[in-house]
């Protein structure tokens, strides 16, 4: 596939980093394609691309959107008409004071964000855990793989989704439509408070067991 990453710090370099790996062609979205942010990600994989923006954007099949929650509203209106018809793969999450909901719990991020580029496909994926897994997501101790749950109202693109979360070693979860986001929003909240603030294992994860 063809990949733009919107935000490629802890979040987005090591998926971006995994992704190109596997043989989809990344492009980072940059304002200045010469910029330290950039280079420090081609420092890691010298196969991933940059251009800007909205050129990035353009030719993209899927989106990923790993940028601070706060910065969307600047990032994605001017966007919009480049996003119709494409994925958005939503990584950010709303965080308020506290590490309380954002959004106050009445609407996700990803509802909010599917509002700014209404003709786009956000599905909501990568954001229930800390990017310690998104580096290394392994545990040969086990027998069964971490899972990744996502959602989305669009059943194409979250089938495309799940085909790159199964590519990068995770099993696919689908939770659902995209008002499922407000929970896994609060699962993010959940995973942060468990280990950023009580001291957990970073390197916690969520597995299921069916029978």
């Amino acid at each position: 596939m063809n990949i733009t990453f919107i935000g490629y710090g802890n979040v987005g370099a090591p998926l971006a980093d995994h992704l190109q790996k596997l043989g989809h062609l990344v492009t980072l979205a940059a304002r200045d394609v010469h910029s330290d942010a950039v280079k420090k990600v081609q420092a890691r994989n010298a196969n991933i691309k940059a251009a800007p923006i909205e050129s990035a954007v353009q030719a993209a099949e899927v989106v990923f959107l790993a940028t601070p929650f706060s910065a969307n509203e600047q990032i994605i209106p001017p966007l919009a008409d480049q996003l119709a018809g494409k994925i958005i793969v939503d990584c950010t999450n709303p965080v308020g004071a506290g590490l309380s909901h954002g959004l106050n719990s009445v609407q996700s991020g990803a509802q909010h964000l599917q509002t700014l580029a209404p003709k786009a496909h956000v599905v909501k994926a990568f954001t229930i855990y800390g990017f310690e897994n998104l580096e290394d997501n392994h545990y040969p101790q086990y027998p069964i793989k971490p899972i990744m749950m996502y959602c989305g109202d669009a059943t194409e693109a979250k089938h495309k989704v799940a085909h790159l979360i199964e590519q990068l070693g995770w099993q696919a979860l689908d939770v659902g439509g995209l008002e499922q986001a407000l929970h896994l929003e609060h699962m993010t909240l959940l995973w942060v408070r468990m280990v950023r603030l009580n001291g957990a294992n970073p390197h916690m994860v969520w597995a299921m067991l069916t029978r």
